[in-house]
């Protein structure tokens, strides 16, 4: 079987928006740090990574992500990962990776991109 890994950029209105398919692991991390990185080279520094279609995640993709928020606060930007709530086979898998490995409350996370790019930021926490 071939999986295949997808990055597709868009845009919802202040926002830059990387729509993320497929497995997110060792192989394919790199991949979405670069565009990571194009993005903000490109001055967008509102990003939200739609991981909806993501259904495997591994500690590598983790690790990109963790450094996506490092590098978009950093820049005084603002990082949204979207993920459903487990009610689909493809959100269950990345939320349960970020709950066990205790992620889950470094992100803005949002149940969908409409609501991703809408939402009000949330108060800031000590």
């Amino acid at each position: 079987m071939v999986v295949t890994f997808k990055v597709t950029d868009g845009e919802r209105g202040e926002w830059a928006v990387l729509q993320v398919s497929g497995e997110l692991d060792l192989v394919t991390s790199p991949v979405l740090r670069q565009r990571v990185h194009d993005v903000v080279a490109a001055g967008r520094h509102d990003l939200v990574l739609d991981l909806s279609e993501v259904y495997f995640c591994d500690s590598s993709g983790i690790g990109v992500l963790i450094a996506a928020r490092r590098l978009l606060r950093s820049c005084r930007g603002r990082l949204r990962l979207v993920l459903p709530d487990g009610g689909s086979v493809e959100g269950s898998h990345v939320n349960r990776v970020f709950g066990a490995l205790g992620v889950r409350r470094l992100f803005d996370v949002h149940p969908d991109l409409t609501d991703a790019v809408t939402e009000e930021e949330p108060p800031l926490s000590a």
